[in-house]
């Protein structure tokens, strides 16, 4: 990438291709912690938090210090407020009866430990992801310090040094608050999760998948940039790493194959970013959801399902008709590889994914289905050296029948099978000559989880500020006041505004802290108005995805245009215009929650809502691109993007319109094309 610096803006891929030796081998240390204290619970929640992040800080100033490295005095600096952060990190451990005893008394040693690991927070946050974020997060610091000053209604009663560094610090409502504890539990596990298949080599099989299906269709190269980087959205977190890991296979390709540099960088940075709304990780935002609004993780990937088909519908449907307005054709058959043989190849691989949403489906805990998809890949990787040492078949077929049975015990006996069957395979790669690059994979995959944790876990813990600020002040009644006062009691404009506030803050900050942010200020004034809790929820999430498509920073779209070496606002624009389902169904759920499974809905009603949606894709993507059968007359982008409008409210009447305007315009479109000889 020709300029990673602008990238690092909001954190997610922060210090891209900067390593050492003592960042690999924390990033090891890190996650196995991760994984022990997640299998085997040895510490108090509280404890669990700090030591978080207090590795989360260490990694990061570790990160900085490898950046500087020709820097002697910046080096040393990075290093000592690495270390310092790390050590305060057990405060909580050393002395958690104590401050548990002097809760809401603390000590002047409290105070100290206190301010510093905020003073660390801050710094590291600013650090990694820039000054947006730590400034709107001051901000509320100072709010509550000093609200008490404020005109009324958005004054307090007033809190004092203690009372807040109490709140912030000592508790679990500030750095160490649902954010923190999300990231130390069920974010960190599914990052490693995501990382262990990565190495093992899913986005291969994704991506030849992806071209053995659709490559040789019209459009193939862009079709498959949709495919593979929705199924990279399966086991991947960030939209921004997915864009730059498939994105420098399918951009090139896309550009090879005819499509304007932007409109390929548009492709990949919209079908990246939809990874955050589909299920089962989303971007962890989905567990931070479920840990807020007290509900099971698999209601939140049940609400989140269908919109998230619906915008890769949409973006499958875009790079169709463009493919058709430009002529485009796909890859030669001959070129695709087959997707059953690299099924064939790779099919184990798809057996931890499967295990995971098996186990979530079933009612377990994301941190029990993590734990054993974490596992099964691990068994996976370290198995497959060892099966293909010996060549005969029926033994290859006994040992997996073995590892396979061990693992069921897993389920009876708990994680002690599973480790046991995991260490005896790493016994076996180190006897194995040739086989034990599989272990160095495994600590690379421990590692670079641990890394991609990084960015994530340090906005949850600052964002905790925010939170803290609320609990402690009562500020989002306040905030709830204004915005009905400006909206008028209108549910749209409020959802207008909503929006607004969404795409403005995504700007600067990563998409978890915008979610959390703008759910904890403006779900309460959703929820008053009718709106049910966890729509409201999606509602901003997905409005903060956006935001990294949207001008005038839009940060996948910048690094896709990197990669393309297009214009970065033509990609932006270009990118808004391939995900416009993405602005337009939120509004949709809203106004017919059927759309997200929620509220009093039927089979039937979640059917007829998602064909409305799928008729309004039809002609968004026709008005958008121009094209259907054929080039669009002006006149016919305008009625079919108005027919679009009228089948989105949840009105009888603006359904009977649309539909009718929707007949109108295929009729009109139909015997015009007809009259000029060139029907369909």
């Amino acid at each position: 990438m020709s300029n990673p610096g602008e990238i690092d803006a909001k954190g997610d891929t922060f210090g891209h291709g900067v390593t050492s030796r003592q960042i690999f081998w924390i990033g090891v240390i890190f996650s196995a912690f991760q994984v022990y204290t997640a299998a085997y619970s040895p510490l108090s929640t509280q404890v669990l938090r700090s030591v978080h992040v207090g590795f989360l800080l260490l990694m990061v100033f570790a990160i900085n210090a490898a950046m500087h490295r020709h820097n002697l005095l910046r080096n040393i600096s990075d290093w000592f407020l690495g270390g310092l952060a790390f050590s305060l990190s057990f405060y909580h451990w050393i002395f958690e009866g104590d401050l548990i005893q002097r809760s809401g008394d603390p000590s002047q040693a409290d105070l100290a430990f206190g301010i510093v690991m905020l003073l660390l927070v801050f710094e590291g946050a600013r650090r990694m992801m820039g000054l947006a974020l730590p400034l709107i997060c001051l901000a509320f610091l100072v709010y509550a310090l000093f609200g008490q000053y404020f005109p009324e209604p958005f004054n307090h009663r007033g809190y004092g040094l203690d009372q807040v560094i109490n709140q912030y610090v000592l508790g679990t409502e500030g750095i160490y608050g649902t954010p923190a504890y999300v990231s130390a539990t069920y974010i960190f596990l599914f990052i490693l999760f995501g990382s262990f298949l990565e190495q093992a080599g899913m986005i291969r099989l994704f991506t030849d998948v992806a071209l053995g299906t659709v490559g040789h269709t019209k459009g193939g190269p862009a079709k498959v940039a949709v495919i593979s980087s929705g199924l990279m959205g399966t086991i991947n977190g960030s939209g921004v790493a997915n864009v730059v890991t498939t994105g420098q296979f399918t951009i090139p390709l896309m550009k090879k194959f005819g499509y304007r540099a932007e409109f390929a960088g548009a492709v990949e940075a919209t079908a990246s970013m939809g990874g955050q709304i589909m299920p089962p990780v989303m971007g962890a935002v989905a567990f931070i959801m479920a840990e807020t609004l007290d509900i099971p993780y698999i209601e939140v990937c049940k609400a989140a399902a269908i919109p998230a088909i619906l915008y890769y519908v949409t973006a499958f449907w875009m790079v169709h008709l463009e493919a058709g307005r430009a002529k485009l054709l796909g890859l030669p058959k001959a070129e695709c590889p087959s997707a059953l043989a690299a099924l064939k190849r790779d099919w184990y691989l798809i057996l931890p994914l499967a295990a995971l949403v098996f186990l979530l489906l079933s009612g377990y805990t994301p941190m029990y289905s993590g734990t054993v998809g974490l596992a099964l890949t691990a068994l996976l990787i370290l198995g497959a050296p060892i099966a293909r040492h010996f060549g005969s078949r029926a033994f290859q077929f006994l040992f997996w029948i073995v590892l396979g049975l061990g693992s069921s015990a897993f389920f009876k006996y708990g994680i002690d099978v599973m480790a046991g069957l995991i260490a005896a395979l790493v016994a076996g790669n180190f006897l194995l000559k040739g086989a034990r690059e599989t272990l160095s994979l495994s600590l690379k995959a421990l590692s670079e989880g641990a890394r991609a944790a990084v960015p994530v876990g340090v906005a949850c813990s600052l964002v905790g500020i925010i939170i803290g600020t609320m609990t402690l002040t009562g500020a989002a009644g306040a905030f709830t006041q204004g915005v009905v006062a400006l909206s008028g009691g209108s549910l749209f404009l409020t959802l207008v505004l909503t929006m607004i506030a969404c795409l403005v803050l995504g700007m600067g900050i990563p998409t978890i802290p915008n979610y959390i942010i703008t759910s904890s200020l403006v779900a309460p004034t959703l929820l008053k108005m009718g709106v049910p809790l966890i729509v409201s929820h999606m509602f901003v999430f997905y409005f903060g995805i956006m935001a990294d498509l949207t001008p005038p920073v839009a940060l996948a779209a910048f690094a896709a245009a990197t990669i393309a070496k297009s214009s970065f606002m033509k990609t932006g624009f270009w990118a808004v215009r391939i995900a416009i389902a993405g602005f337009v169904i939120p509004y949709m759920a809203v106004y017919d929650n059927a759309l997200m499974l929620q509220g009093d809905w039927t089979w039937l009603g979640a059917g007829y809502v998602v064909l409305k949606a799928l008729i309004a894709i039809f002609l968004w993507g026709a008005a958008s691109i121009g094209f259907l059968f054929a080039p669009l007359l002006v006149a016919e982008r305008v009625f079919a993007a108005a027919a679009a409008f009228l089948l989105v409210a949840a009105i009888p009447i603006t359904d009977e319109l649309g539909f009718a305007a929707t007949a109108m315009f295929l009729a009109y479109h139909v015997w015009r094309l007809r009259r000029a000889g060139s029907a369909p």
